[in-house]
């Protein structure tokens, strides 16, 4: 399987890899989409399962890091295995975004992607949509790091929370 020609959204290569277990994920991680390109961060986005489509799942892990990608969010629901089995199959920081479920509200989700065995580390945010939004927010800082222009979105996007909640920004520059 390749997934060279990805479409990417906000730029040439994508840094960040949007990958969910349903289509019926799209409405929640959609913030998150909306939140890396209010970053500046270019993205692709894919549907895979890791329990329904094991070998495409085990493909994008191993392809991944050669294609460009630096972080991969992945948000899945129920068993939520989609996170673990990406972090398995790549040395790529995977953050996890359980989503919300009928049975227990995403809490099955959320116990399923913290419970990742010593070495398989999969960094997980909330519940839903705020999950989404950190997931992306997290993307960029991992990123700043090494890309000044990110570091400088990163810190406009900061200063906007703080001037839209009426607080002062969390640091002094």
């Amino acid at each position: 399987m390749d997934f060279s020609n990805a479409e990417v959204v906000g730029g040439d290569r994508a840094l960040v890899g949007i990958v969910m277990g349903s289509a019926s994920d799209w409405p929640t991680m959609e913030h998150a989409a909306k939140t890396l390109t209010q970053l500046g961060i270019p993205y692709e986005r894919h549907v895979i399962s890791a329990h329904r489509t094991p070998g495409r799942c085990a493909a994008y892990a191993e392809q991944a890091e050669g294609r460009g990608l630096r972080v991969i969010i992945a948000a899945a629901g129920l068993a939520a295995h989609l996170g673990g089995v990406i972090a398995a199959g790549t040395l790529l920081p995977v953050i996890g975004v359980p989503m919300t479920t009928s049975m227990m509200g995403g809490l099955d989700s959320l116990l399923s992607m913290v419970q990742m065995p010593k070495g398989i580390p999969v960094a997980t945010v909330a519940v839903g949509s705020h999950g989404a939004v950190n997931a992306a927010v997290l993307c960029g800082r991992i990123l700043a790091a090494t890309h000044p222009e990110i570091h400088t979105s990163l810190t406009a996007y900061v200063h906007e929370m703080a001037e839209a909640s009426g607080a002062a920004a969390p640091w002094n520059d």
